[in-house]
């Protein structure tokens, strides 16, 4: 179906691109406001807003954070680096005040889950404004590699910890839109489908893939959507995220 004859922000949504290359020009302040404040609009759990932004213009912290990243150099070099976290230091630190003590409910997997979703959906409002004012974006979840360091770094509390980053700029390029999984593949109605009943659209799409990955490198790699994802999730990665959460004070029960 095509978005043509759609309100702007469908067209927007559906033509996403991850950017990597910057130029090197920056971000009007007034801009950037407007792009915070639509973070700051974004849904959130029982009004709690459970989610810090920390905006990073150190050079020296910035190249840190790139290495910790696995060397992503547009950490360095985009115009903004924000880093998403989830947040309830704050809820905490105001119960004290208030002569009430919610570590009890602020210790539980659900809190876990509701400040993560609550910084993940203010990251998503954050991309999709940038984007409306023609800057790129891409998310760095590479950070979560060296979870003890950033959080050194960025002297995070506990209660705290950095979901991902999120680098923001003028494109230098704009890469070819990476196709996505046909909507019969997640998208069902008033139950789940099993792979059965998928299968067949996933192999389609792996097809769409192969031949999206033989254009993008010009024949160096054609491997499949499942190849991908199959060699990517086979070895266990970063086991020690459970043991960095609890210290942090999450997932405690």
């Amino acid at each position: 179906m095509n978005a043509e004859n759609y309100p702007d922000v469908i067209r927007l949504l559906q033509n996403h691109r991850s950017v990597r290359k910057f130029i090197n020009k920056e971000i009007a302040e007034s801009d950037l406001e407007h792009i915070i404040r639509s973070a700051q609009a974004a849904s959130s759990s029982s009004h709690g807003q459970s989610y810090s932004i920390i905006r990073v213009t150190d050079p020296k912290k910035r190249s840190k954070l790139s290495v910790y990243a696995g060397n992503q150099t547009h950490v360095k070099t985009c115009a903004e680096f924000l880093v998403f976290c989830a947040d309830l230091y704050r809820l905490e630190q105001i119960s004290l005040l208030s002569g009430v003590d919610m570590a009890e409910s602020l210790d539980t997997t659900e809190m876990f889950l509701i400040s993560t979703i609550d910084a993940a959906l203010a990251a998503q409002n954050t991309a999709v404004s940038a984007e409306a004012l023609g800057f790129g974006i891409v998310y760095t979840g590479g950070l979560r590699n060296y979870p003890y360091e950033v959080t050194q770094l960025l002297n995070l509390p506990r209660r705290v910890y950095p979901v991902f980053g999120m680098c923001i700029g003028y494109p230098e390029e704009i890469p070819e839109k990476k196709p996505r999984l046909p909507l019969k593949a997640f998208y069902f109605e008033n139950e789940y489908k099993r792979i059965e009943d998928t299968s067949l659209h996933i192999r389609k799409y792996d097809e769409v893939m192969k031949q999206y990955y033989l254009n993008r490198t010009e024949g160096s790699r054609s491997e499949t959507w499942t190849e991908t994802q199959t060699m990517k999730r086979k070895s266990s990665r970063r086991l020690f995220m459970k043991s960095f959460l609890k210290e942090q004070g999450f997932l405690l029960r």
